[in-house]
Formats: structure tokens, C-alpha cells, sequence
């Protein structure tokens, strides 16, 4: 017969319970939050000539700047680092190193390994 689940409960219950209060802090920042309204482009403005100023919100332009230069700041990091993740991960490496040996699912590993216990078990040895 089986029995039901027992809660554990215990310090274990800790970090989820914290991540649940950072999320519903979070959630209530997010929700009473205010934003500005957008200010959108004018029927008779130039959009492709304007939008770069209004991006880096310079007055050089038809549109008035939002100050997204801090977005394109971050989006620029972010790329850089999936664009360097990726070339660490086409890297190809050297035969033998830690990578190269992951790379092909640990078979040169299990092979090594099945190896070493062949030869043990036909000299009579155990490990």
C-alpha cells in the first residue's frame, strides 16, 4: 500500500520562500509602476532621419529624444555576450583537453574506463 507524500519542512524552505517574496515585491513594483506617455512620431516628420537622434536624444532631429541610450547601451553588452558565448563554444579544442573530452558525451572516458577493467579482470586483479 502506499502512503502519501510527507511536507518536509525545515531551513531547506528558505531560499524558496525568499524567491517567492522577491517575486511578489517585484510583481507589485511592476504593477503600480507609471509610465510617461509616448510621445510618438509627427505625421510630417522624418522617421528614418530622426529616429537615430531620438534613440541617443540629441536635437538634431524632427522627433523629441526619449533617452533610450541606456537601452542601447545594455542591448550592446547583452549582444557582445552572447556573441563571445558563442565563439568560446565553436571554439574547437585541442585533442585530450576537458572540453574535447565532454564534447563527444564522455565516450573516450567510458572507453578508457572499460578498458582499464577488461585488463583487471583478465589479470585478476579488482578495483
Amino acid at each position: 500500500m502506499t502512503t502519501k507524500p510527507k511536507l518536509r519542512t525545515g531551513s531547506h524552505l528558505l531560499p524558496g520562500l525568499a524567491a517567492v517574496a522577491l517575486f511578489v515585491v517585484l510583481a507589485a513594483a511592476i504593477v503600480r509602476a507609471s509610465f510617461g506617455d509616448p510621445q510618438g512620431f509627427a505625421a510630417d516628420a522624418p522617421i528614418t532621419a530622426s529616429i537615430g537622434y531620438a534613440m541617443f536624444n540629441l536635437d538634431m532631429g524632427a522627433v523629441p529624444g526619449e533617452g533610450m541610450i541606456v537601452a542601447f547601451i545594455l542591448i550592446a553588452v547583452v549582444l557582445d555576450a552572447a556573441l563571445d558565448g558563442a565563439l568560446l563554444l565553436a571554439k574547437r579544442e585541442e585533442e585530450g583537453s576537458a572540453v574535447a573530452l565532454l564534447a563527444d558525451g564522455g565516450r573516450q572516458v567510458r572507453d578508457r574506463l572499460r578498458d582499464d577493467t577488461e585488463t583487471d579482470a583478465d589479470e585478476g586483479g579488482d578495483r
